[in-house]
């Protein structure tokens, strides 16, 4: 296959995902069929089938999909320059500008589906480890450097991400404050936990 053509679906498979978000955060997924998502994008059932083989598996790829972008931002703020605090700034401000900028994606994620064949359970539990302990090696850096408090590592990161994620449940864009000056207020707050007086 030309790259040209390989570029133009995994385009394709990225917009149907989005739409496909949208529709499974609006009406869950017991709620939605694939009539609906393909209709979100004017397409036939039947094309939708040549990208996704069901429901699930469309499910699945949004989760992968949103797990690598994620993953891509925190090793690359974990592998900067930057000291720990900033690191964990970083970190948090980034979680928090996707969570807002990609919320459908991520309510979709927080609800995770039952029908995951055991591989795809397994690699979505994986990848969401591994996003995890990026956190517990900045937090760990910054105790190491002396500019952590000596913290319970595993305790401070599921407080971190338990705020991060709950963001789902409030988050309206247009509201009083924009996902920026929201990131730089969690980001203040939430470092204060780990942070030497």
């Amino acid at each position: 296959m030309s790259s040209f053509r390989a570029q133009k679906i995994a385009k394709k498979k990225e917009e149907i995902l989005r739409s496909a978000a949208e529709v499974l955060a609006e009406k869950g997924y017991h709620g939605t069929t694939m009539e609906e998502i393909a209709a979100k994008l004017l397409m036939t059932k039947g094309s939708m089938y040549y990208y996704f083989k069901n429901k699930d598996d469309l499910l699945y790829h949004c989760h992968q999909m949103i797990m690598e972008i994620s993953l891509e931002r925190i090793e690359e703020v974990y592998k900067s320059d930057l000291n720990p605090i900033e690191k964990l700034r970083g970190a948090i401000k980034g979680h928090i500008m996707l969570a807002t900028s990609e919320k459908s994606m991520f309510m979709v994620m927080d609800k995770p589906n039952q029908n995951f064949t055991d591989v795809q359970l397994q690699e979505v539990l994986e990848l969401r480890k591994t996003y995890s302990h990026y956190f517990d090696r900045i937090i760990n850096e910054g105790i190491q450097l002396q500019v952590f408090e000596s913290v319970d590592i595993r305790m401070v990161r599921m407080i971190i991400l338990g705020a991060l994620n709950w963001i789902q449940e409030w988050y309206k864009q247009g509201g009083p404050q924009s996902a920026e000056e929201i990131s730089e207020a969690f980001a203040d707050y939430l470092l204060k936990m780990v942070v030497k007086k």
